[in-house]
């Protein structure tokens, strides 16, 4: 009988583990190994992904688990069957409920309830276990319960309580042994061997083998296998100096010895247990037990309770007629016909409780006056339509509705909701908790990987470099990934490590390795999975880091390859701007919502046709811009196109020139074939959304809509060249019956191949497009509401505060600047020209406080810093930020004159106070000579100056000002730091001067840079968005220059760009030929947001 691995761990185990889920199924298959056991630490986090790719091999998985136990031990459990995987979840998701995120233990007498359907093993580790060495308190515990004398383990368990689990508590080996005999039963309890040619782990393997025979259990070789191949040791030592904080030079005994826990052939291991040989043999017989597979979990999604006299179909049924009588004025035919066919499929497919169950979300969603809106495939449904879930109307917009549901599609249906995110979003995500219970739904997990910045500053920790060079390191990282590590080993020089460091071969090689290996469990941004029983009986759950959330232990794909149905709530931080914008309008007296505003407004396409449109949802990226004043968007479908065409499917479709040269008319529209022209006319002979396609395929090929999105999906998705090839050919023999030429045929084919994978629905784009232009509008005619509200949801979008402030002062609003007289915690609008800066922009500054110091005003306002101070105990700093950033200068004639008054009743405080050290009260009074210019020897303060008086303090110089503001702020509402050097730049280019500038000359721009982009589709070109006091102006980086100004370009907060002008349609990029960093004591400019 061939040997099976079944105690194997991935990178899963989070630090513990050095190989994918997936390396460690192929080199199985490349062992020839029937099948394969893995067991990550306390969860079965690659589970899902190991169970696919071992089929895909031929290698039938096995799923187990090591149990950290309370007292440190590691127990590994194997899954026998439906009833023991079930235990595990149910074990797993009750230690982790109970623990913060991060921290999980098993309790000893917990295992007796859930033991049924789990094999233990029993292994040296885990029989001479004494104490957690990670956890000091569990060490503590079980030496108080061994002698008798329990302590409360978590604050609310009696003492007596304690006792008797400790009588439960096994401590030396045999013990052990008894106790999971007793608990598992005799035959389900392995005595696990390993030998990994370690001094000592021959002595314990005797004393296991000689437990096992007198207490008749039977013997498991395994190789305790941590990684895939023995290269894997480097990686695993690695990930121990990131979990033991320390570095390699420095781990010593916490680092693996060998090389030896990799997986090992059948003959390998025959030649390890020679004198063992039933050892091997009992690893298959095992085996053969273990038959569970997570394709047979049994998952139902729940059923949505209906009222007296219905069913689910006949609810349903019955309130999307009543809602196609509020959408429609007449329901025509066309209308009837859709919605009919629609349900019939939605009833046969048994899908009514999903679309009850959302339908009831968004309502509870309008009940609490929160904005939502259903985007992508969902709004090709007439059903979602009528039930208020998307608002396109599908019938008018000649959408495929197979596109979104089919009879040949096995998943269920996936719509996704759009929510305000924040608070708003937060509050529907708690209402399906309280409705289902924490053990019913749960966020899916979004599994963190090791990247570029992550990977380069753990592995420069653990090779012990300093942390000058591993800060330069990560500025290296900050514009991009190096997976390949190409352009890697041709930079390492510039972050101030020479190529002949002895340790420069080792970090390229630990970089590639652990590039893309999990990190850590987050949490989808959206995504919440349910279930009609306890949702912890198909996968274990756990606490988020943020409070009030439970995440399951899988992603959304994992999830999904299992059938467990998603609900996708994602937070839009542009809906939290329009409703908060919308909620301003209704207190101002001028109320609007997205349902009224116009969809013809002159204006509104004026400033897209400008590329006007910094904090526009979808519209504001360098790209978008560059294209709007191309586009010059005349309706609202034209916006639709625009949100569309930035893709990665037009652009690499090579579709976006084309149309937009069809468009300005320098070329006529053309068609494959002359049918094609009713599918492809309004977007001019080019096809740019997914519908489209599917529509091509039933016009030239007679594809039914079902077939179509059979095309669409085995395209796009690239996980079978055969199942690709196979509807390729199915495609064009479908074309060739219907006489259509060979080279018509080669086209289309073409065209729908290097479309499929990056198309984009029409759907989703016009739902998108709504957000669009609604925002744009606000902008438009509601700026002061607008702007507030894109201040007050910052961080979003691509651009910061600062960026946004000198936007709005360009387009004429006041910006009045941070007041402790005037100041509310969110930004505020004071008349239709003007608005006031909120607390929640001074860094470093409490929102409790500064709701405390609002209430307070409102009682009765301050009338001096003293009493300022004396009803609002800021903390110090705060107060000094106050004071440096101007807020306090109701009560002084200037910033300079209000910090000295903060230092004075600071000092006074501190002369009061009877623990008040000489160190602090020489600090202070250190504060007041700098404030005042007086040298170090001189007194503070001179004998007749008295209290109230202070030394004539000069203000704060202009480029002063600026700089405190961008200290305490990063903005500020004074000018623009280029503007206080535009003199001694004399040949710079102002941002609103370069439409003069002649095509193809050599100028230079200058300014802060706020935007750096490497997108995936520019071929590893670079755009760097500078902005100056009169905008902003855009640079396009060659990736050799690139490379050669990497660090001058990811670093310098203002540079200097010397370039060749390129003007297409009065769109204006500069072709970069020099970079310098543009360097003055006056400057200081705000963050740049970077995207890849």
């Amino acid at each position: 009988m061939p040997y099976i691995e079944l105690h194997a761990c991935s990178a899963f185990s989070f630090l513990r583990g050095g190989s994918f889920p997936e390396q460690l199924a192929e080199v199985a298959a490349e062992l020839e190994m029937p099948a394969m056991a893995l067991l990550d630490r306390n969860g079965v986090y690659g589970a899902q992904r190991f169970s696919v790719a071992a089929r895909e091999h031929n290698v039938r998985p096995i799923i187990g688990c090591e149990l950290l136990m309370e007292d440190g031990a590691v127990l590994p459990v194997l899954v026998e069957n439906r009833t023991g995987y079930k235990h595990l979840c149910e074990l797993l998701t009750k230690a982790h409920l109970r623990s913060e995120k991060g921290k999980c233990a098993v309790r000893w007498d917990e295992l007796s309830e859930f033991a049924k359907g789990l094999i233990a093993l029993f292994n040296a580790s885990f029989a001479n276990c004494r104490a957690s060495v990670s956890d000091a308190n569990s060490s503590r515990r079980f030496t108080e319960w061994s002698r008798g004398d329990a302590s409360d383990m978590d604050g609310q368990i009696e003492k007596s309580s304690e006792r008797e689990r400790a009588s439960q508590t096994p401590y030396k080996s045999a013990d052990r042994a008894r106790f999971l005999i007793d608990t598992f039963g005799c035959e389900n309890v392995f005595v696990e061997i390993q030998r990994h040619f370690i001094r000592g782990e021959e002595r314990a393997n005797r004393e296991l083998i000689d437990l096992a025979r007198g207490y008749r259990l039977s013997l498991l070789a395994t190789n305790g296998v941590k990684y895939a191949k023995p290269y894997g040791r480097e990686v695993l030592d690695v990930f121990t100096c990131i979990r033991e904080h320390t570095h390699l030079d420095a781990a010593g005994k916490l680092l693996t010895q060998n090389a030896e826990r990799y997986l090992k052939s059948d003959r390998q291991i025959r030649a390890i247990f020679a004198d063992l040989p039933e050892a091997i043999e009992n690893t298959a017989r095992l085996a053969e037990r273990l038959m569970f597979s997570l394709e047979n979990l049994g998952y139902e999604f729940p059923e949505y309770p209906v009222p007296a006299g219905h069913t689910m179909d006949s609810f349903l049924r019955t309130i999307v007629w009543f809602g196609a009588q509020q959408r429609y004025a007449a329901i025509n035919t066309k209308v009837k016909h859709q919605l009919e066919e629609e349900l019939a499929l939605i009833t046969k497919l048994r899908f009514p409780g999903y679309f009850l169950i959302v339908w009831d979300i968004v309502n509870f969603c309008r009940e609490h006056n929160i904005m939502v809106q259903g985007r992508g495939s969902a709004a090709n449904s007439a059903v979602c339509f009528c039930l208020g879930i998307t608002p396109v109307d599908p019938v008018e917009n000649h959408l495929v509705f197979e596109r979104f549901l089919n009879e040949s599609r096995k998943g269920w249906p996936d719509i996704d909701l759009d929510l305000p995110s924040g608070d708003r979003r937060e509050a529907v995500i708690q209402e399906i908790y309280r409705r289902y219970g924490k053990h019913g739904a749960a966020m899916t997990a979004n599994v963190i990987s090791y990247r570029g910045r992550s990977a380069a500053r753990e592995i420069g920790k653990a090779l012990n470099f300093s942390p000058s060079i591993i800060d330069r390191f990560s500025h290296l990282f900050a514009s991009g990934d190096f997976p390949h590590t190409l352009e890697l080993e041709s930079q390492i020089e510039q972050a101030g490590l020479p190529k002949n460091h002895p340790r420069m071969p080792a970090f390229v090689r630990l970089y590639r390795a652990i590039y893309g290996l999990p990190r850590h469990l987050g949490q989808h941004s959206g995504g919440m999975i349910i279930c009609q029983n306890k949702l912890s009986s198909f996968v274990p759950l756990e606490n988020a880091s943020m409070p009030g959330r439970v995440v399951a232990q899988w992603d959304k794909d994992d999830c999904e390859d299992l059938g467990i149905v998603k609900v996708d709530l994602l937070g839009l931080g542009m809906m939290s701007v329009m409703q908060d914008a919308f909620e301003l309008c209704r207190e101002r007296g001028r109320p609007l919502d997205l349902a009224h505003i116009p969809k013809d407004d002159e204006k509104t396409f004026e400033i897209m046709q400008r590329a006007d449109t910094i904090g526009v949802f979808q519209i504001e990226s360098r790209a978008q811009m560059a294209i709007l004043p191309r586009m010059k968007p005349k309706c609202f479908y034209d916006v639709v196109i625009e949100v569309a065409i930035i893709r990665p499917g037009p652009i690499q479709g090579d579709m976006v020139h084309p149309y937009l040269a069809r468009r300005a008319g320098r070329e006529p529209p053309t068609y494959f074939d002359p049918r094609l022209e009713p599918v492809l006319k309004r977007t001019l002979g080019v096809p740019l959304f997914q519908e489209q396609m599917l529509k091509i395929a039933m016009v030239m090929a007679d594809f039914s809509g079902d077939e179509a999105e059979e095309l669409r999906r085995a395209l796009s998705f690239h996980r079978s060249e055969e199942r690709m090839n196979k509807v390729c050919a199915k495609l064009r023999m479908a074309m060739e019956r219907k006489g259509v030429t060979s080279e018509k045929i080669d086209k289309i084919v073409q065209s729908i191949s290097s479309f499929a994978l990056y198309g984009f629905p029409e759907s989703h784009a016009i739902s998108f497009a709504i957000l669009a232009y609604g925002s744009a509008y606000l902008k438009v005619h509601r700026a002061p509401e607008f702007y507030a509200s894109l201040l007050n949801n910052q961080p979003m979008g691509f651009y910061n505060p600062a960026t946004i402030v000198k936007d709005a002062q360009r387009h004429g609003l006041k910006i009045k600047p941070v007041c402790v007289s005037q100041s509310e915690w969110r930004c505020t609008v004071v008349d239709d020209n003007t608005v006031r800066l909120g607390f929640c922009v001074v860094s470093g500054l409490r929102e409790e406080h500064a709701e405390e110091l609002v209430r307070q005003r409102k009682k009765q306002q301050f009338d001096s810093l003293e009493a300022f101070k004396r009803r609002i105990p800021l903390p110090k700093d705060e107060l000094r930020t106050l004071a440096e950033l101007g807020a306090l200068n109701c009560f002084a004639e200037h910033r300079r004159a209000a910090m000295w008054d903060v230092e004075e009743t600071l000092h006074d405080d501190l002369l009061g106070s009877a623990d008040a050290s000489p160190a602090v009260s020489r600090a202070s009074r250190d504060t007041h000579r700098e404030l005042s210019g007086e040298g170090a020897e001189s007194p503070s303060r001179t004998g007749g100056t008295g209290r109230g008086a202070r030394a004539p303090l000069p203000p704060m110089t202009l480029p002063e000002r600026v700089k405190a503001d961008y200290d305490t702020m990063n903005l500020t509402t004074g000018p623009h730091p280029m503007k206080l050097l535009r003199e001694s730049l004399p040949n710079i280019w102002r941002a609103i001067d370069l439409p003069r500038a002649r095509h193809g000359s050599i100028i230079q721009i200058a300014g802060n840079v706020i935007c750096r982009q490497r997108p995936g589709t520019a071929k590893g070109f670079v755009f760097v968005s500078l902005e100056d006091e009169t905008g902003v102006s855009n640079a396009i980086v060659d990736p050799d220059l690139f490379e050669h100004f990497r660090l001058v370009i990811t670093e310098e907060a203002f540079l200097l760009i010397e370039g060749e002008v390129q003007n297409s349609d009065n769109v204006i990029l500069i072709k970069a030929r020099e970079i310098k960093p543009l360097t003055h004591a006056e400057l200081v400019g705000s963050e740049s947001h970077d995207f890849h």
